[in-house]
């Protein structure tokens, strides 16, 4: 048993690093979701299958496990299209937000 089979914040922090779940709640798979959308889709819409190809995860998992929670966070947007990363997710990971994507600050133009 360890920490004298106590938890505290301390204990807690240390076992969810050894999960590799991060600051904002995310794990490995999480991340890996919103890395393809960010990276090698950034900015535009994927589909489920190809978003679980590029996982390497089952289609059913990626919708039924990772999406609802990556939505419910607001890291991502299901279209018509398929799937977007938003502004949210690109600040999660430390990424610039490319203009265009949902919650991205408008630009208002110059009037005048």
């Amino acid at each position: 048993m360890r920490a004298s089979g106590r938890i505290d914040t301390d204990v807690a922090e240390r076992a969810l690093r050894v999960l590799g779940v991060d600051e904002g709640g995310l794990d490995e798979m999480d991340r890996r979701v919103l890395g393809i959308l960010c990276g090698a889709y950034s900015g535009r819409p994927v589909g489920l299958q190809t978003l679980a190809v590029s996982v390497q995860e089952d289609s059913e998992t990626v919708e039924d496990v990772v999406e609802p929670y990556l939505i419910r966070l607001g890291y991502i947007a299901r279209t018509p299209s398929g799937r977007l990363a938003t502004a949210g997710a690109y600040r999660h990971l430390g990424l610039p937000v490319p203009r265009g994507v949902p919650g991205a600050a408008a630009v208002q133009p110059e009037l005048l």
